[in-house]
Protein backbone atom coordinates (compact mmCIF):
# COMPACT_ATOMS: atom_id res chain seq x y z
CA UNK A 1 0.00 0.00 0.00
CA UNK A 2 1.48 3.38 -0.98
CA UNK A 3 1.66 6.33 1.38
CA UNK A 4 -0.66 8.25 -0.96
CA UNK A 5 -3.29 5.53 -0.72
CA UNK A 6 -2.99 5.52 3.06
CA UNK A 7 -3.42 9.29 3.22
CA UNK A 8 -6.56 9.08 1.10
CA UNK A 9 -8.03 6.72 3.67
CA UNK A 10 -6.83 8.80 6.63
CA UNK A 11 -4.43 6.05 7.57
CA UNK A 12 -0.85 6.27 8.77
CA UNK A 13 1.40 3.50 7.52
CA UNK A 14 4.49 2.50 9.42
CA UNK A 15 7.21 -0.09 9.36
CA UNK A 16 6.47 -3.62 10.48
CA UNK A 17 7.42 -2.83 14.08
CA UNK A 18 6.46 0.84 14.26
CA UNK A 19 3.32 2.65 15.27
CA UNK A 20 0.24 2.09 13.10
CA UNK A 21 -3.08 3.94 12.97
CA UNK A 22 -6.46 3.62 11.29
CA UNK A 23 -9.81 5.33 11.57
CA UNK A 24 -12.67 2.92 12.24
CA UNK A 25 -16.25 3.13 10.99
CA UNK A 26 -17.33 5.18 14.00
CA UNK A 27 -14.70 7.79 13.21
CA UNK A 28 -12.40 6.84 16.10
CA UNK A 29 -8.65 6.74 15.53
CA UNK A 30 -7.15 3.44 16.59
CA UNK A 31 -3.45 3.69 17.49
CA UNK A 32 -1.21 0.67 18.07
CA UNK A 33 2.42 0.82 19.19
CA UNK A 34 3.13 -1.89 16.62
CA UNK A 35 1.09 -3.96 14.13
CA UNK A 36 -1.48 -6.17 15.86
CA UNK A 37 -0.24 -9.69 16.63
CA UNK A 38 -3.16 -11.07 18.69
CA UNK A 39 -6.59 -10.16 17.35
CA UNK A 40 -10.07 -10.93 18.66
CA UNK A 41 -12.38 -10.84 15.65
CA UNK A 42 -16.04 -10.49 16.60
CA UNK A 43 -17.95 -11.38 13.43
CA UNK A 44 -17.66 -14.01 10.69
CA UNK A 45 -17.11 -11.35 8.02
CA UNK A 46 -14.29 -9.73 10.01
CA UNK A 47 -12.57 -13.07 10.44
CA UNK A 48 -12.89 -13.75 6.73
CA UNK A 49 -11.52 -10.31 5.83
CA UNK A 50 -8.50 -10.85 8.08
CA UNK A 51 -7.76 -14.15 6.37
CA UNK A 52 -8.18 -12.45 2.98
CA UNK A 53 -5.43 -9.94 3.83
CA UNK A 54 -3.05 -12.56 5.20
CA UNK A 55 -3.66 -11.97 8.92
CA UNK A 56 -5.90 -14.91 9.80
CA UNK A 57 -3.16 -16.61 11.77
CA UNK A 58 -3.11 -13.68 14.18
CA UNK A 59 -6.73 -14.25 15.30
CA UNK A 60 -6.85 -15.62 18.86
CA UNK A 61 -10.63 -15.50 19.33
CA UNK A 62 -13.71 -15.22 17.16
CA UNK A 63 -17.45 -15.83 17.15
CA UNK A 64 -19.86 -18.62 16.41
CA UNK A 65 -20.42 -19.20 12.66
CA UNK A 66 -16.96 -17.87 11.72
CA UNK A 67 -16.41 -20.89 9.48
CA UNK A 68 -14.53 -19.60 6.42
CA UNK A 69 -11.87 -20.40 5.43
CA UNK A 70 -11.56 -23.87 6.96
CA UNK A 71 -8.72 -22.69 9.21
CA UNK A 72 -11.15 -20.31 10.92
CA UNK A 73 -13.03 -23.25 12.41
CA UNK A 74 -10.09 -24.02 14.71
CA UNK A 75 -10.05 -20.55 16.31
CA UNK A 76 -11.40 -20.43 19.90
CA UNK A 77 -14.94 -19.03 20.21
CA UNK A 78 -15.33 -16.05 22.52
CA UNK A 79 -18.74 -14.80 21.36
CA UNK A 80 -22.01 -15.69 19.74
CA UNK A 81 -25.03 -13.76 18.44
CA UNK A 82 -25.23 -10.43 20.32
CA UNK A 83 -23.12 -11.72 23.24
CA UNK A 84 -19.43 -11.82 24.11
CA UNK A 85 -17.69 -13.74 26.88
CA UNK A 86 -15.56 -10.92 28.27
CA UNK A 87 -13.50 -13.27 30.43
CA UNK A 88 -12.52 -15.34 27.41
CA UNK A 89 -11.68 -12.22 25.45
CA UNK A 90 -9.41 -10.98 28.23
CA UNK A 91 -7.82 -14.42 28.64
CA UNK A 92 -6.88 -14.42 24.93
CA UNK A 93 -4.58 -11.44 25.66
CA UNK A 94 -5.45 -9.53 22.47
CA UNK A 95 -3.67 -6.39 21.39
CA UNK A 96 -6.59 -5.49 19.09
CA UNK A 97 -10.33 -6.21 19.17
CA UNK A 98 -12.29 -5.79 15.95
CA UNK A 99 -16.05 -5.82 16.55
CA UNK A 100 -19.03 -5.60 14.21
CA UNK A 101 -20.83 -2.43 15.28
CA UNK A 102 -24.40 -3.50 14.52
CA UNK A 103 -23.76 -7.10 15.54
CA UNK A 104 -23.70 -6.31 19.26
CA UNK A 105 -25.56 -3.94 21.59
CA UNK A 106 -23.73 -0.69 22.45
CA UNK A 107 -23.38 -1.93 26.05
CA UNK A 108 -21.29 -4.89 24.84
CA UNK A 109 -19.01 -2.65 22.77
CA UNK A 110 -18.54 -0.31 25.72
CA UNK A 111 -17.70 -3.29 27.94
CA UNK A 112 -15.07 -4.41 25.42
CA UNK A 113 -13.51 -0.95 25.48
CA UNK A 114 -13.24 -1.13 29.28
CA UNK A 115 -10.90 -4.12 28.93
CA UNK A 116 -8.15 -1.64 28.09
CA UNK A 117 -7.49 -3.06 24.61
CA UNK A 118 -7.87 -0.93 21.45
CA UNK A 119 -11.29 -1.62 19.88
CA UNK A 120 -11.87 -1.11 16.16
CA UNK A 121 -15.58 -0.89 15.29
CA UNK A 122 -16.23 -2.36 11.86
CA UNK A 123 -19.47 -1.41 10.08
CA UNK A 124 -19.24 -1.83 6.30
CA UNK A 125 -22.42 -0.42 4.81
CA UNK A 126 -21.66 -0.40 1.09
CA UNK A 127 -19.78 -2.47 -1.44
CA UNK A 128 -16.90 0.02 -1.53
CA UNK A 129 -16.60 -0.12 2.26
CA UNK A 130 -15.64 -3.80 2.03
CA UNK A 131 -12.51 -2.79 0.14
CA UNK A 132 -11.88 0.13 2.49
CA UNK A 133 -12.27 -2.15 5.50
CA UNK A 134 -9.60 -4.53 4.20
CA UNK A 135 -7.24 -1.61 3.60
CA UNK A 136 -7.74 -0.17 7.08
CA UNK A 137 -7.36 -3.54 8.78
CA UNK A 138 -4.31 -4.07 6.60
CA UNK A 139 -2.78 -0.90 8.03
CA UNK A 140 -3.32 -2.14 11.60
CA UNK A 141 -1.66 -5.49 10.88
CA UNK A 142 0.92 -4.17 8.37
CA UNK A 143 -0.04 -6.65 5.66
CA UNK A 144 0.67 -5.42 2.10
CA UNK A 145 -1.71 -8.10 0.76
CA UNK A 146 -4.60 -5.89 1.89
CA UNK A 147 -4.06 -3.45 -0.98
CA UNK A 148 -4.15 -6.23 -3.58
CA UNK A 149 -7.26 -7.81 -2.02
CA UNK A 150 -9.08 -4.46 -2.01
CA UNK A 151 -8.06 -3.68 -5.59
CA UNK A 152 -9.22 -7.09 -6.82
CA UNK A 153 -12.59 -6.63 -5.12
CA UNK A 154 -13.05 -3.16 -6.61
CA UNK A 155 -12.12 -4.42 -10.08
CA UNK A 156 -14.72 -7.19 -9.99
CA UNK A 157 -17.44 -4.83 -8.79
CA UNK A 158 -16.54 -2.35 -11.53
CA UNK A 159 -16.65 -5.09 -14.16
CA UNK A 160 -20.14 -6.16 -13.07
CA UNK A 161 -21.35 -2.56 -13.03
CA UNK A 162 -20.06 -2.07 -16.56
CA UNK A 163 -21.48 -5.37 -17.80
CA UNK A 164 -25.04 -4.65 -16.69
CA UNK A 165 -25.15 -0.89 -17.21
CA UNK A 166 -27.87 0.40 -19.47
CA UNK A 167 -30.08 -2.70 -19.39
CA UNK A 168 -33.80 -2.51 -18.73
CA UNK A 169 -34.47 -2.29 -14.97
CA UNK A 170 -35.98 -5.46 -13.51
CA UNK A 171 -38.38 -5.26 -10.54
CA UNK A 172 -36.83 -7.24 -7.66
CA UNK A 173 -38.35 -8.29 -4.36
CA UNK A 174 -35.71 -9.50 -1.90
CA UNK A 175 -37.16 -11.50 0.99
CA UNK A 176 -34.95 -11.66 4.05
CA UNK A 177 -37.54 -13.23 6.33
CA UNK A 178 -40.89 -14.90 5.77
CA UNK A 179 -42.62 -14.66 9.17
CA UNK A 180 -42.93 -11.75 9.64
CA UNK A 181 -42.38 -10.81 6.02
CA UNK A 182 -39.29 -8.58 5.77
CA UNK A 183 -37.32 -7.08 2.92
CA UNK A 184 -34.50 -4.63 2.19
CA UNK A 185 -34.74 -0.86 2.35
CA UNK A 186 -32.90 1.30 -0.15
CA UNK A 187 -29.92 1.90 2.16
CA UNK A 188 -29.05 -1.79 2.49
CA UNK A 189 -25.85 -2.95 0.76
CA UNK A 190 -27.84 -5.62 -1.12
CA UNK A 191 -30.11 -2.92 -2.50
CA UNK A 192 -26.94 -1.38 -3.91
CA UNK A 193 -26.03 -4.77 -5.38
CA UNK A 194 -29.45 -5.03 -7.00
CA UNK A 195 -28.95 -1.62 -8.64
CA UNK A 196 -25.50 -2.63 -9.83
CA UNK A 197 -27.08 -5.65 -11.54
CA UNK A 198 -29.63 -3.54 -13.36
CA UNK A 199 -32.39 -4.39 -10.92
CA UNK A 200 -34.85 -2.17 -9.08
CA UNK A 201 -35.58 -2.95 -5.45
CA UNK A 202 -39.37 -2.56 -5.33
CA UNK A 203 -39.11 -1.31 -1.74
CA UNK A 204 -36.10 0.94 -2.16
CA UNK A 205 -38.08 3.97 -1.01
CA UNK A 206 -38.55 2.52 2.49
CA UNK A 207 -36.28 4.06 5.13
CA UNK A 208 -35.63 1.15 7.54
CA UNK A 209 -32.73 -1.05 6.52
CA UNK A 210 -34.93 -4.16 6.94
CA UNK A 211 -38.60 -3.09 6.84
CA UNK A 212 -41.69 -5.23 7.38
CA UNK A 213 -44.00 -5.41 4.36
CA UNK A 214 -47.32 -7.07 3.57
CA UNK A 215 -48.07 -9.77 1.02
CA UNK A 216 -50.46 -7.32 -0.62
CA UNK A 217 -47.71 -4.74 -1.03
CA UNK A 218 -45.43 -7.29 -2.68
CA UNK A 219 -48.15 -8.38 -5.10
CA UNK A 220 -48.95 -4.77 -5.95
CA UNK A 221 -45.27 -4.17 -6.78
CA UNK A 222 -45.40 -6.91 -9.45
CA UNK A 223 -41.84 -8.20 -8.97
CA UNK A 224 -40.26 -9.93 -11.95
CA UNK A 225 -37.94 -11.89 -9.68
CA UNK A 226 -38.19 -12.83 -6.00
CA UNK A 227 -34.91 -13.53 -4.22
CA UNK A 228 -33.93 -14.88 -0.83
CA UNK A 229 -30.79 -16.42 0.69
CA UNK A 230 -30.18 -19.65 2.61
CA UNK A 231 -26.99 -21.36 3.82
CA UNK A 232 -25.14 -22.82 0.82
CA UNK A 233 -27.97 -21.66 -1.43
CA UNK A 234 -30.21 -24.58 -0.50
CA UNK A 235 -33.91 -23.67 -0.80
CA UNK A 236 -35.83 -24.16 2.45
CA UNK A 237 -39.27 -23.60 0.96
CA UNK A 238 -39.38 -20.00 2.13
CA UNK A 239 -40.45 -18.78 -1.34
CA UNK A 240 -43.08 -21.42 -2.03
CA UNK A 241 -45.88 -19.24 -0.64
CA UNK A 242 -45.59 -17.03 -3.72
CA UNK A 243 -46.61 -19.84 -6.08
CA UNK A 244 -50.21 -19.39 -5.00
CA UNK A 245 -50.13 -16.07 -6.89
CA UNK A 246 -49.51 -17.24 -10.49
CA UNK A 247 -50.27 -13.84 -12.03
CA UNK A 248 -47.19 -12.33 -10.36
CA UNK A 249 -44.50 -12.02 -13.07
CA UNK A 250 -41.85 -13.72 -10.93
CA UNK A 251 -44.09 -16.75 -10.45
CA UNK A 252 -45.40 -16.75 -13.99
CA UNK A 253 -41.86 -16.98 -15.36
CA UNK A 254 -40.53 -19.22 -12.55
CA UNK A 255 -38.09 -16.62 -11.24
CA UNK A 256 -37.88 -17.60 -7.56
CA UNK A 257 -34.19 -17.57 -6.62
CA UNK A 258 -32.26 -18.72 -3.55
CA UNK A 259 -28.72 -17.41 -3.11
CA UNK A 260 -25.98 -18.56 -0.72
CA UNK A 261 -26.49 -16.64 2.51
CA UNK A 262 -22.93 -17.27 3.67
CA UNK A 263 -21.63 -15.35 0.66
CA UNK A 264 -24.25 -12.68 -0.05
CA UNK A 265 -24.81 -11.70 3.61
CA UNK A 266 -21.17 -11.36 4.63
CA UNK A 267 -19.16 -8.25 3.83
CA UNK A 268 -16.18 -10.12 2.40
CA UNK A 269 -14.40 -10.62 -0.94
CA UNK A 270 -16.57 -13.71 -1.56
CA UNK A 271 -19.66 -11.51 -1.61
CA UNK A 272 -18.84 -10.46 -5.16
CA UNK A 273 -19.16 -14.10 -6.30
CA UNK A 274 -22.78 -14.16 -5.18
CA UNK A 275 -23.45 -10.66 -6.49
CA UNK A 276 -22.32 -11.96 -9.90
CA UNK A 277 -24.84 -14.79 -9.57
CA UNK A 278 -27.53 -12.31 -8.53
CA UNK A 279 -26.78 -10.25 -11.63
CA UNK A 280 -27.03 -13.33 -13.85
CA UNK A 281 -30.39 -14.33 -12.34
CA UNK A 282 -31.76 -10.79 -12.71
CA UNK A 283 -30.66 -10.86 -16.32
CA UNK A 284 -32.40 -14.21 -16.79
CA UNK A 285 -35.60 -12.70 -15.38
CA UNK A 286 -35.22 -9.82 -17.82
CA UNK A 287 -34.94 -12.27 -20.71
CA UNK A 288 -37.88 -14.36 -19.50
CA UNK A 289 -40.13 -11.31 -19.33
CA UNK A 290 -39.14 -10.27 -22.84
CA UNK A 291 -40.16 -13.59 -24.45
Amino acid sequence: MTRAACAALLLVCAGAWGQVKAIDDQGSTIVLARPAQRIVSLAPHITEQLFAIGAGWRIVGTTEYADYPAAAQAIPRVGRAHNVDLERVAAARPDLIVVWGSGFPPTVIEALKRLGVPVYVNEPGALESIATSMERLGALVARPEASAAASAFRARIAALRSQYAGRRPVAVFYQIWSEPLMTLGGSHVLSEAIRLCGGRNVFAELTPIAPHVSIEAVLAAQPEIIVTAEPEGRPSGALQRWRQFPQTPAVQHDQLVTLDANRINRHTPRMVDEVALLCARIDAARSAANK
